[in-house]
């Protein structure tokens, strides 16, 4: 277990969409725990494997004192909403709000295989929706609406830690339902 180096805007590997975990053995528990570790010496809400340079469905979280894991995760949104902030390791200082689901209930599996259910509201909501975004190709500055992204593309290439490359937002490929387009 060891803290691992993040990978920033612009990394190839936050743009792909994550492979499902069929394998649930000691090179899996180790991920967790190298995910876990880095993301508490950020220190982070959450950290999904991408963002370590691993494409896998695999992501944990440190919310209000609640850490976990979730593998191969399913969603289900409430149909309530919340605006608020939000930022992302991977792109550093940086602080947007952005339009959520108020509350989720994601199914998947521990690092054992075992079957899990995580429920959340608020900020543990965001955060499961945020990582499993990651594990889709998907940064949060996509699912801001046009003008906030022009602002987070400028803030972006003005960051100290920005690699030079063009940028590139995508649309997120989940429901929007008519919003941030």
């Amino acid at each position: 277990m060891s803290v691992k180096p993040i990978r920033l805007f612009g990394d190839p590997v936050l743009r792909m969409k994550a492979q499902p975990v069929t394998t649930f053995d000691a090179e899996l528990r180790t991920l967790v725990n190298d995910l876990t570790e880095t993301m508490q010496a950020a220190p982070g809400a959450g950290l999904a494997a991408p963002q370590l340079g691993v494409s896998l469905r695999v992501f944990t979280y440190n919310v209000d004192g609640v850490l976990g894991h979730l593998i191969n995760p399913e969603l289900t949104l409430s149909e309530e909403e919340q605006d608020g902030p939000e930022g992302c390791l991977s792109l550093p200082g940086l602080t947007y709000d952005c339009l959520r689901a108020f509350g989720v209930v994601a199914r998947g599996f521990n690092m054992y295989g075992d079957p899990i259910t995580v429920e959340g509201t608020q900020r543990l909501a965001r955060c499961i929706q945020h990582e499993t975004d990651h594990l889709d190709g998907i940064i949060f500055i996509d699912r801001l609406d046009a003008e906030q992204r022009k602002a987070a593309i400028r803030a972006i290439r003005e960051a100290d830690w920005a690699d030079q490359a063009p940028t590139q937002v995508k649309v997120s490929p989940h429901d929007t339902f008519g919003r941030a387009l």
